[in-house]
């Protein structure tokens, strides 16, 4: 792998983002087959980050989303609420957050960057959302260099509002972590990463941890869902 330079975890504004050339904000995200299981994470009143629904009452998301960017300390899980279908000022789906597993072996860094190949995270939620009204998104962690993929994200420049990237390309792969040439910015970390199958049903494969740059070109860092991703599931019950 190239060098690979972490810019900043994402999530929570550290630093004062830079904002995308218009050509670059991506497209609305709304025109993806379920894409309402997409989520702005309202994180206890200090900042977001972007979750998706993976089962009923269980949000995906990054590991570095449940700690205070400054302090280093984790966030109340009780604290953080998740926003279903964002769209505008309404949600097709509210829910508070009620307990959060991380990856086994996720340890913080008070500074704020984020530990990428485990910055894996899964929020229960305080009550299951109706499949009627939203399908969970199904996981498949294969995601090889090469790959095409796409990311759904909420940013700080556009809270209210989904937005897609896509098509984006997997540069490299090491062991856990996907360097990835979709450009995402503030507020996108946890956002759900899809492979790109044709007219195939999205299907998750990795959360955005980073922004970084290969050389002089923005990239983004993410997780693949191993089976570090089972634990969790399991744990959550």
């Amino acid at each position: 792998m190239r060098a690979l330079l972490i810019i900043a975890a994402i999530c929570l504004g550290v630093g004062k983002p830079t904002p995308m050339q218009a050509g670059d904000r991506g497209t609305d995200a709304r025109s993806v087959a379920g894409w309402e299981a997409v989520g702005r994470l309202n994180i206890g009143g200090k900042g977001m980050c972007t979750g998706a629904l993976i089962a009923p009452d269980v949000v995906l998301t990054a590991a570095h989303c449940l700690f205070d960017p400054h302090n280093g300390r984790k966030i109340a899980p009780e604290t953080i609420r998740f926003d279903a279908g964002l769209s505008g000022n309404t949600a097709k789906a509210t829910r508070m957050v009620s307990r959060a597993f991380l990856h086994p072996e996720y340890i913080h860094v008070r500074n704020g960057q984020a530990q990428i190949g485990h910055d894996l995270a899964v929020l229960k939620l305080n009550r299951p959302i109706n499949g009627a009204d939203i399908t969970p998104f199904a996981t498949d962690a294969r995601p090889e260099r090469g790959d095409a993929v796409g990311v759904i994200s909420y940013t700080q420049e556009q809270a209210n509002s989904p937005i897609l990237q896509q098509p984006c390309q997997v540069l490299a792969r090491q062991a856990e972590t996907l360097v990835m040439n979709c450009e995402v910015e503030f507020g996108a970390s946890g956002a759900p990463v899809f492979a790109v199958q044709g007219g195939a049903h999205p299907r998750l494969v990795s959360v955005i941890s980073a922004k970084a740059a290969m050389g002089n070109r923005p990239v983004s860092v993410g997780t693949v869902l191993d089976r570090a991703l089972q634990i969790l599931l399991q744990r959550a019950g």
